[in-house]
């Protein structure tokens, strides 16, 4: 028997443990948790971060522990100035070199008080005392023609003198013999012709004095213009010699004032030519001060104004306006005698009076007057966290306060630390 086919119907076969799997429904996703929300507020978050964090343009972030505050108030301002001065001589006279020379001895030291005319050093200088001597005898023969012109004239005046005194004792006896002679003619014992000469001898008497007396005097004012001339040479020809004979004594150094010498440093050996220096007196307990002042001042410190040093009062005697490394220099001297125990190249505070004191606007100084020459300042805002570039206008000044014009009111806070770093009109305090 044919066993025929048997087609049983039989389930598709399934894998292992896969009745236990089932499709589970997803909950819903809440609106706050979706992507894009997320997204969003992160985005907020960090702009808000950036707005903090990022200064706005135009502004700088500052610290605000580098940052100092000062209020404007309206306050007594007292005008002065207060600056450091040097002590100096009121006088100092510098002692040159007149005659160059080798220094051959030194007299005094360094330091020691002198008086004017001593002698501090000598000097060695062969050549110049063989000119000196040859000079002298130049003149010492120049001074011999003088003398020799002015015998000449002498004998000269002398010799019309007896002319003149013969001459008048001549006229005086041909008058006497004329005078007798007359006499006998009057009586008859002479003749005419014995008067007659008598009478011609009396006149050429009387003609030759009168002729010598008129080339006397013209001869007189001659000689007194040749005396005066020679005179003139002489006196002439004896300064020379003093001061031919000066320059030997040149070679001696002297002191040219009295008082306390320095810097005299020469040494015995030492080569000097004529101008050196040699040294310099100072005038000892006659002192002045010398101050350099900041050339802000340059305008309002004057000649006659009053400060102070300690109890000694002073008076500003000089300004020199020449400005050097932004400062000028001030002299001041004592109104009364220097304090005693002052020395040269100490130093003093004092204060130069500038004016009297009385209340102004006024703020406290600080670099924020060096950043922009005291023409603007940052002023805080009243929350306290910003601070905003104004323009103001300063006048007076002293070590503590600057006097407000304008551009800020009492109460008002500003930043007095220098700001010339900050980029903007805006200061962000963190």
């Amino acid at each position: 028997m044919t066993d025929q086919p048997v087609h049983a119907t039989t389930a598709p076969a399934t894998a292992p443990g896969a009745a236990m799997d089932r499709r589970i429904a997803r909950a819903p996703v809440r609106w706050w948790r979706r992507r894009e929300v997320l997204a969003t507020v992160a985005l907020l978050v960090v702009a808000v971060l950036l707005w903090r964090l990022l200064p706005a343009s135009g502004s700088t972030d500052v610290a605000s522990a580098n940052v100092e505050i000062g209020e404007v108030t309206r306050a007594p301002f007292a005008d002065y100035l207060p600056v450091r001065a040097t002590v100096a001589p009121r006088v100092t006279t510098l002692v040159g070199v007149l005659a160059g020379g080798q220094v051959e001895k030194l007299l005094v030291q360094d330091g020691a008080m002198v008086i004017e005319g001593q002698p501090l050093a000598t000097l060695a200088n062969p050549e110049l005392r063989l000119e000196v001597l040859t000079r002298e005898a130049s003149i010492a023969g120049q001074l011999g023609q003088v003398a020799g012109e002015n015998l000449g004239i002498e004998r000269n005046r002398l010799d019309r003198a007896g002319q003149i005194a013969q001459a008048n004792y001549d006229l005086i006896k041909a008058r006497r013999d004329l005078s007798i002679r007359q006499q006998l003619h009057d009586q008859g014992f002479l003749s005419d012709a014995g008067v007659k000469s008598y009478a011609e001898e009396a006149a050429y008497q009387e003609k030759r004095l009168a002729q010598l007396q008129t080339g006397g005097a013209a001869e007189a004012r001659i000689t007194a213009t040749q005396g005066s001339r020679l005179d003139d040479t002489r006196g002439r020809l004896e300064r020379n010699m003093a001061a031919v004979r000066a320059g030997l004594d040149s070679l001696t150094i002297r002191a040219s004032a009295s008082g306390r010498l320095t810097n005299f440093t020469i040494q015995p050996g030492q080569a000097l030519k004529p101008g050196d220096p040699a040294g310099q007196i100072d005038s000892e307990g006659s002192w002045k001060l010398t101050a350099d002042v900041d050339e802000y001042y340059l305008g309002r410190v004057v000649v006659g104004q009053k400060a102070h040093a300690g109890d000694a009062g002073l008076s500003v005697s000089k300004v020199l306006p020449a400005v050097k490394d932004g400062r000028f220099r001030v002299e001041l001297i004592f109104d009364h005698a220097a304090p005693a125990g002052l020395n040269r190249g100490q130093t003093l505070d004092i204060r130069i009076t500038l004016g009297s004191t009385a209340p102004a606007l006024v703020a406290p100084v600080g670099g924020w007057l060096e950043a922009g020459g005291g023409s603007s300042v940052f002023v805080l805002d009243a929350d306290g966290e910003h601070a905003r570039r104004r323009a103001v206008k300063t006048g007076r000044r002293n070590p503590e306060q600057v006097e407000i014009l304008s551009g800020l009111s009492a109460g008002e806070r500003i930043v007095t630390t220098n700001t010339a770093s900050v980029k903007g009109d805006i200061i962000n305090l963190r």
